[in-house]
């Protein structure tokens, strides 16, 4: 039978390729191959490149699992967030990614919602595989999954929030001051009666309690407030607003939980005739392209999700190499006063 061109003697594409095929293809020992797959710094441009020449042209899939078990590295780092369906989540797992792409690991990405018993699964299922490293949304977890974090002997960063317990590294901002920081906002503005439509996930209801704790502190009345399921939509902005319309005095402050929610909320007090931002000043959250292109623009409170990502990235690889990290790396917040209050 003829061999098929491209492939060692013997095997056809359907078959193994191992790592001493791909040296004698690139010409070079299988410990050159190793590293140009695991530590690429430690090998010269022109070889890595003849080594991946022939990775690909001989189609070789090396072996992780195996390669992880007897050098203890995986190149992997695996990312568990609850959505990437909001710019909130996808900003930071963007610029994690390509740092973490950039430094020669790959991430994995698992989606857990919004609830702690699917993150619970996903934890125990990615960390069966061994990454190198691993990526969490929030810092609130359950004893029992803190200490199997903590016996599983990997870096963690837990992102989006600054907990009073960092697992290993939390790289966040307090939404509890910022809830507080938008209540002090709507205040300086002269307002004196306030409304939430805040989800229920944990971070908007650290927000939420924020808000309503110093809309307390000034002695001032929180007039309304409904609950939204999490994660929260336009659509969930505008039953919100109908369900409190009636409760509004004739000039509200309303805080929300995303920018989706305001602009829900917007486009349904126009239908009840109720003026933006005369009758109800309205702030969001995450500063999402729909607050800042829709007319009038959205005023938000905004954190810089990019940055959260390069600097997890940044402290997770520092925690991998052996260097010390910062257990705790806050990133700044701002409001930005748009056309809605």
């Amino acid at each position: 039978m003829n061999n098929l061109p491209g492939h060692p003697p013997g095997r056809g594409p359907g078959a193994s390729v191992k790592i001493t095929d791909v040296a004698a293809r690139a010409g070079v020992a299988p410990m050159t191959v190793s590293r140009v797959l695991n530590t690429p710094d430690r090998v010269s441009e022109p070889t890595a490149a003849r080594v991946r020449a022939a990775i690909e042209e001989l189609g070789y899939m090396p072996n992780l699992i195996a390669g992880g078990l007897s050098s203890r590295r995986s190149r992997m780092i695996a990312a568990i967030v609850p959505t990437i369906a909001s710019p909130m989540f996808s900003a930071p797992v963007q610029t994690f990614t390509d740092a973490m792409e950039q430094a020669g690991y790959h991430v994995m990405l698992a989606l857990s919602g919004y609830g702690a018993e699917s993150e619970d699964a996903q934890i125990r299922a990615v960390l069966a595989r061994r990454p190198d490293g691993l990526l969490l949304t929030g810092a609130q977890r359950s004893p029992a999954i803190r200490a199997l974090l903590r016996s599983a002997n990997l870096p963690v960063v837990e992102i989006w929030d600054t907990g009073p317990e960092p697992t290993d590294i939390l790289v966040g901002f307090d939404h509890a001051e910022m809830g507080a920081a938008v209540a002090d906002f709507f205040v300086r503005q002269g307002h004196t009666n306030f409304a939430a439509l805040c989800a229920r996930d944990p971070r908007a209801i650290l927000r939420r309690q924020g808000f309503v704790d110093r809309v307390a502190h000034h002695g001032l009345t929180l007039v309304a407030e409904r609950r939204l399921d999490a994660p929260s939509s336009i659509e969930d902005g505008r039953t919100g607003l109908r369900q409190i319309v009636g409760q509004l005095a004739p000039r509200t402050a309303l805080f929300c939980s995303s920018d989706l929610v305001a602009f829900g909320a917007m486009t349904e007090a126009r239908l009840h005739g109720v003026n933006v931002p005369e009758q109800l000043a309205i702030c969001g959250f995450g500063d999402f392209e729909v607050a800042r292109f829709c007319s009038p623009a959205i005023t938000t409170a905004r954190v810089d999700g990019g940055a959260i990502g390069a600097r997890a990235a940044e402290a997770l690889l520092a925690r991998i190499n052996g260097a010390t990290a910062e257990s705790r790396v806050l990133v700044p917040f701002e409001i930005i006063p748009r056309g809605t209050t």
